[in-house]
């Protein structure tokens, strides 16, 4: 499968119901940041998002499927607990004996409805039709239960 993304960072794609989207990027790493990106574009402008706030990330998990699960469903987390979005994303992931470790750091800002919009509300991340291909281009499919 060739990635013809020609430097989209990520679309969105139709499914009933919820919400759909592939994320690029020259590495999985880059992949991964845009993942989350995507994630909180659903949920708002995420140009209006400051980066007041820093947020440190890590996961591990037996795949990369799982990675990028736990990875996106680490800041639903912080959004439920602390109201926190953000906009800005550096990953670096590592690929170990037991399966994969991610550290990331997040940079956002607590949500404030003066300043940004109120889109769908994520309720979870899912598994379905979940993907992550390095092969001409690195690309992760996600869809989001709204």
């Amino acid at each position: 499968m060739k990635n013809d993304n020609q430097g989209k960072k990520f679309e969105f794609f139709e499914v009933t119901a919820d919400v759909g989207y592939r994320a690029y990027g020259k590495t999985l790493d880059e992949a991964f940041e845009n993942a989350a990106l995507a994630m909180f574009e659903v949920m708002t402008d995420t140009s209006k998002i400051e980066h007041e706030v820093e947020r440190k990330i890590e996961v591990e998990s037996e795949d990369e499927c799982a990675l990028l699960y736990d990875w996106l469903s680490e800041f639903l987390f912080m959004l439920d607990v602390d109201f926190l979005m953000f906009s800005k994303f550096e990953v670096k992931i590592n690929k170990g004996d037991d399966g994969f470790s991610l550290k990331g750091t997040a940079w956002g800002e607590e949500f404030n409805p003066e300043i940004h919009e109120s889109r769908a509300e994520v309720k979870a991340v899912t598994y379905h039709m979940m993907d992550v291909k390095q092969d001409n281009g690195n690309m992760v499919q996600v869809i989001l239960d709204i």
